[in-house]
């Protein structure tokens, strides 16, 4: 019944602290992604709906690494805008977010934190 919408996956119920941090507040993440995008947009002279629609369907569709990979030509446009994001930290701020989330979500249930969860398999 879910693959019209997406995909479901069974995991240990030791996961569902993990799988909450990244899946269930993953959205939020990426809503902040689009709309800090879209603000980019209008400050460069977008018009705030075209800045928004642009900045939604950048995600829509793609691989990430893919998607990357096909838009960063070397020396080009994109390549400088991505050194821009990881110098600030990006994909820090991502990960300390997931491990917020994901410690919030154990912080408000019964679920222990396993002693390692890299051997875990689903």
């Amino acid at each position: 019944m879910l693959s019209t919408v997406g995909f479901a996956v069974e995991v240990p119920e030791v996961l569902i602290d993990p799988v909450t941090g990244l899946s269930g507040s993953g959205p939020s993440y990426m809503f902040a992604v689009i709309e800090g995008l879209a603000d980019g947009g209008v400050k460069v002279g977008l018009p705030r709906d075209l800045a928004m629609k642009l900045a939604a369907h950048t995600l829509y569709g793609t691989h990430p690494a893919q998607l990357k990979d096909d838009v960063q030509s070397p020396g080009g446009s994109s390549v400088y805008g991505m050194h821009k994001l990881e110098s600030g930290g990006l994909k820090g701020i991502l990960m300390d977010a997931v491990e917020a989330a994901t410690s919030r979500s154990r912080a408000t249930g019964d679920i222990a934190l396993p002693r390692d969860i890299r051997n875990t398999e689903l």
